[in-house]
C-alpha cells in the first residue's frame, strides 16, 4: 500500500494531501530508508519513522486497511514502538 495512503486511512495524518507534503519532506523512513515519493510502499511488518506533532513517532505497520473507519478501527492496523525526542522548526531534533 503506498505510504500516503497508509497514512491517511490509519489517521496519522488528516488527509492524503497533507501525508504527501509531509514526505516530501524528506524525513520519513520506512525500515531505514529514507521515503522518496509519496508512492513508496508500506506492507505488515514495515517500521516508518516520520515527525508528526513536533516529535518522531516510530510505528509497526501491523496490517493494510481498506478505508479510512473509525479511530478504534485505525489504531488497530499499527502498533507504537516509540515517540521520539521533539523536532524543531528546520526539522533537526531538539
Amino acid at each position: 500500500m503506498r505510504i500516503d495512503k497508509f497514512l491517511f486511512f490509519a489517521r496519522l495524518i488528516k488527509s492524503r494531501t497533507q501525508a504527501q507534503a509531509l514526505l516530501d519532506e524528506g524525513r520519513t523512513r520506512i525500515d531505514g530508508r529514507r521515503v522518496e515519493k509519496p508512492s513508496d510502499t508500506v506492507k505488515p511488518g514495515s517500521v516508518v519513522a516520520l515527525p508528526l506533532r513536533g516529535q518522531v513517532r516510530i510505528i509497526r505497520v501491523l496490517g493494510l486497511p481498506e478505508r479510512r473507519g473509525p479511530a478504534p478501527e485505525a489504531r488497530t492496523f499499527y502498533q507504537e514502538i516509540a515517540e521520539g525526542r521533539g523536532v524543531d522548526a528546520a526539522g533537526g531534533a531538539a
